[in-house]
């Protein structure tokens, strides 16, 4: 994905009034996480109707207190001029893809509640898999299922992220859930 290099906060501040609704990506240049979540944003080739703009906290410093952002790397989705969702940390091609394409099926589908970001991470012999993805489909919750036994990246990205190699693994909306945590899980769907 191709994205434009934020100056100042005075610049950014530009830019979301001319589009209130946009991705901001804050990062470290020279860090780790930094770089790696950069290069594989760059790689990214998908289409999205809302422009990125990147922020490097090493050179621009007023940008991240002003949405108290403490850490970096994180995009941060923007809708109507105002910060929603983030996505935290250095993620895969799947993952990223998923943040920037959610699903479309929802929470109480139709009555207007914002579509989660909802990944599982899963292996095929475990039986707390697919309670968890039963429970998610009996919510209508729309979700992306990364099998870990196929895909040794995302199954270190999970690591990286968890410090767990357990699955069920869930990222929702950036936070990450391990297990079938149900009362976590739903404070974090609004399941009632």
């Amino acid at each position: 994905m191709k994205h434009q290099v934020i100056t100042s906060l005075q610049d950014f501040r530009d830019r979301l009034q001319q589009n209130p609704d946009l991705y901001l990506l804050i990062y470290k240049k020279g860090s780790e996480q930094s770089d790696c979540a950069l290069s594989n944003l760059e790689a990214l080739e998908i289409d999205t109707d809302k422009p990125l703009f990147s922020v490097n906290v090493a050179e621009v410093g007023d940008v991240h207190p002003e949405y108290h952002i403490t850490t970096a790397p994180v995009v941060i989705e923007f809708q109507s001029g105002k910060p929603g969702r983030q996505l935290k940390g250095c993620h895969q091609p799947g993952s990223l893809e998923s943040f920037f394409k959610p699903a479309t099926a929802s929470a109480g589908s139709g009555n207007g509640k914002k579509q989660k970001q909802v990944i599982v991470y899963t292996t095929p012999t475990c039986s707390w898999c697919r309670t968890l993805k039963e429970y998610l489909k009996s919510h209508q919750i729309g979700f992306k299922e990364i099998d870990v036994t196929k895909d040794a990246r995302a199954a270190e990205e999970m690591v990286r992220r968890s410090g767990q190699q357990g699955v069920p693994q869930s990222l929702i909306d950036g936070q990450v859930v391990v297990g079938f945590d149900r009362n976590r899980i739903n404070a974090l769907l609004g399941i009632s």
